[in-house]
């Protein structure tokens, strides 16, 4: 099967993205964040249950406030660590507070020494999502290959976090996309389960 075209296509949808969500004022994106925050998380979090969050790349919603929210009440964090082009992402143990350093494209990650665990709860970056939780990354496929992984293990939720702008009709899916249980954004809460 020739993929070209569904490559050519979502590389549009990227560079789409980004040019809408750099257009956003830093106030508007900043306060998307907080009320993607200060809103109901849509699924309980057990005491103990462990979410992975992410520091923010560029213009993309900061979900900082939310980590901090969900540990206020409980949760343990994780943050990705970049293993290797074609390979899960190695989710490490988190504390605010704790060193982290410099990874792929400056992305701030654990140390390789941090314990390494495994999610309850991924919250996750995305450029475009639709409304069947289909969602275009940056094109590496790690959070496919994470999502995918981990779901063989146990039951996990899936939470894609980005502003309402991000949206479009249809993501061009490929078997190997792993879909989103939900997505966060300043102006609701998509629940994308069937």
């Amino acid at each position: 099967m020739n993929t070209a075209p569904r490559d050519d296509l979502k590389s549009q949808i990227r560079r789409d993205a980004l040019a809408k969500r750099d257009a956003l004022s830093g106030e508007f994106r900043m306060n998307a964040a907080e009320t993607v925050a200060m809103r109901e998380f849509p699924i309980e979090v057990p005491a103990g249950a462990v979410v992975s969050g992410f520091f923010p790349l560029k213009t993309e919603i900061n979900p900082v406030r939310l980590m901090r929210r969900l540990v206020a009440g409980g949760a343990q964090l994780a943050l990705p660590l970049i293993v290797g082009r074609g390979k899960p992402l190695s989710m490490r143990a988190f504390a605010f507070g704790d060193e982290l350093i410099p990874g792929q494209w400056g992305i701030l990650e654990p140390s390789p020494a941090a314990p390494e665990v495994e999610p309850d709860i991924l919250i996750v970056p995305l450029l475009a999502f639709d409304r069947v939780g289909q969602r275009v990354g940056y094109g590496a496929g790690y959070y496919d290959l994470t999502i995918t992984t981990l779901r063989r293990k146990k039951p996990i939720t899936a939470i894609g976090i980005a502003f309402a702008a991000q949206e479009i009709p249809q993501v061009p899916a490929t078997p190997n996309d792993a879909p989103l249980d939900f997505v966060l954004t300043e102006r609701e809460v998509i629940d994308l389960r069937e």
